[in-house]
């Protein structure tokens, strides 16, 4: 089953023009799952071509300007297209608000439901949507206002059939090999029991997508994002202004690395929610700081694709140099 995130936007605060306000889609097949909406998302949807109808649920970690201004274009370019299913908007206190006034200030033509979910408590970690085969989960951060991270996560899948195993206990090919494959026991002609474990490897973990920005460096974060195949954190500054940061309730790129390196098990880290007083070039400098603590961080840059396969499948590029 395919997976993999697009990078829509990367900018904080302000876009500039070669880089959008903060959001990233991510696609499981053919289903999409939007992690904030800031300015220019719907500009990097259509650079890629990505289908608005496709998206199940938009994901908000605050409603600040640079992560909700996308939004209103968003749910007014989806009555453009045939849409039967409804869309879910998941986020903090304040977001149905936001919501609900867009749409009754600009006199949106809505044609679809929109369902939109207040986390009530968002101090506390919480699954907030799921589906066939994963969840999605917040993860209580620290911002001048009620902000969370969110992790989409795989349910383990089955370990894999060995074949061998099963001729050496001369199970006839056929519709018991499919249902030792499922998880179910057999009885065969002579009477035995056959259990999946005899023929079948231990369970493999499902695959792990960690979203977190706007926050401070909390200890909490890095449990929460272990084992991530891939983490996209906010990086905004470079450690020397680290007081600045923290001022403004924002962390570093060592901080972002920090967390990476602590959490055990994640692949690879791309920064985002640069700060808009670094150009192109300075931004080399926070990555570079970034990989002195992690060294499999990169640079998320606008528009960019990242794959997401599973364990057993090729490994993943590491991201940009």
């Amino acid at each position: 089953m395919n997976m993999e995130a697009f990078v829509l936007g990367t900018g904080g605060t302000m876009p500039l023009p070669s880089r959008h306000l903060t959001s990233v889609l991510l696609r499981r097949e053919g289903e999409l799952f939007l992690f904030d909406c800031g300015e220019g998302t719907q500009v990097s949807m259509r650079r890629l071509n990505l289908r608005w109808k496709k998206i199940s649920a938009i994901f908000i970690s605050h409603t600040h300007a640079d992560h909700v201004t996308g939004l209103p274009g968003m749910l007014m370019l989806s009555s453009q297209v045939e849409r039967d299913e409804p869309l879910y908007i998941i986020g903090p206190p304040k977001i149905k608000d936001f919501v609900d006034s867009s749409r009754d200030v600009l006199e949106m033509y809505i044609n679809y439901e929109i369902i939109v979910k207040e986390i009530a408590n968002p101090a506390v970690k919480q699954v907030v949507y799921q589906g066939d085969g994963f969840s999605i989960r917040s993860v209580p951060l620290s911002h001048s206002r009620s902000c969370v991270g969110y992790v989409f996560e795989e349910d383990s899948r089955p370990g894999l059939f060995h074949p061998e195993r099963a001729v050496e206990a001369e199970i006839p090919r056929g519709p018991q090999w499919g249902e030792l494959q499922k998880g179910e026991a057999i009885v065969l002609d002579d009477g035995r029991t056959i259990q999946p474990s005899e023929v079948m490897g231990p369970p493999r973990r499902g695959r792990k997508f960690s979203y977190i920005t706007d926050t401070l460096p909390l200890r909490s974060i890095a449990p929460e994002v272990a084992d991530s195949d891939l983490l996209i954190c906010e990086g905004m500054f470079e450690h020397d202004l680290r007081e600045t940061a923290h001022t403004k309730r924002h962390m570093t790129a060592v901080e972002a690395a920090q967390i990476a390196a602590e959490a055990g098990g994640v692949k690879q880290m791309g920064l985002i929610h640069y700060s808009p007083r670094y150009t192109e070039r300075d931004l080399k400098r926070l990555l570079k700081e970034a990989r002195e603590v992690f060294p499999h961080a990169f640079l998320s840059r606008d528009r960019q694709n990242i794959q997401l396969p599973h364990e057993e499948e090729t490994e993943n590029d590491r991201g940009d140099t």
